[in-house]
């Protein structure tokens, strides 16, 4: 269940993608307002989005195509307009804190193991091994003080990474994901991700 993907002014940059077409026209409309300024951290320049439209935008913007360099252009192109910095590293979550404008603020919040389905979340409770295993994760996560539920966080992603985070399709640096729980939980659950996405 994602608890922040959020994008911005960068949507109108990307061009006509049938699955963008939502955010395109909220980005296009709110920038036509003659009450928001674009180059401020006015919170109505951030829009949650849908994991699919995130993925589109990432796609697109870090593909090694015309299109892709036509859309980065056009990002650039506003961002140069509103005076955005672009920072001298990418993806380093020691300078998060000066990311502006962040234009991707993406984090997942997972089930936690007392949610998880022992039909349909059978191959996560089935990782730990055995039933005793799983009952003392589930036991721990529960009684444990301020701790946080099982998380997966991006990194900021501001002007420098959708601009020129990728070369030739390929990411110029290590994209860091954040994440929180049960080692033997989130290791299960980015290891299926990767196998979906083929990269295993």
């Amino acid at each position: 269940m994602p608890i922040g993907c959020a994008t911005n002014r960068s949507a109108l940059a990307l061009g006509s993608i049938e699955e963008l077409h939502e955010a395109h026209a909220w980005s296009r409309d709110l920038l036509a307002s003659a009450d928001i300024d674009a180059s401020s951290r006015d919170p109505r320049l951030h829009r949650a989005t849908t994991e699919r439209e995130l993925a589109c935008a990432l796609a697109r913007l870090w593909s090694d195509d015309d299109a892709a360099a036509q859309a980065r252009e056009a990002l650039h192109a506003r961002l140069r307009a509103i005076d955005a910095p672009f920072g001298p590293t990418l993806f380093d979550e020691s300078r998060e804190d000066e990311v502006f404008p962040i234009l991707v603020d993406a984090g997942w919040e997972l089930f936690t193991l007392a949610e998880l389905d022992p039909t349909r979340h059978r191959g996560a409770i089935e990782a730990f091994g055995d039933e005793l295993a799983f009952d003392v994760a589930r036991h721990e996560e529960e009684t444990a003080v301020d701790a946080l539920p099982p998380l997966h966080e991006l990194p900021a992603l501001g002007p420098a990474e959708l601009v020129h985070g990728a070369a030739h399709g390929i990411l110029r640096a290590p994209l860091v994901l954040w994440t929180s729980g049960h080692e033997t939980y989130t290791d299960y659950v980015l290891r299926g991700v990767l196998r979906a996405a083929k990269l295993d």
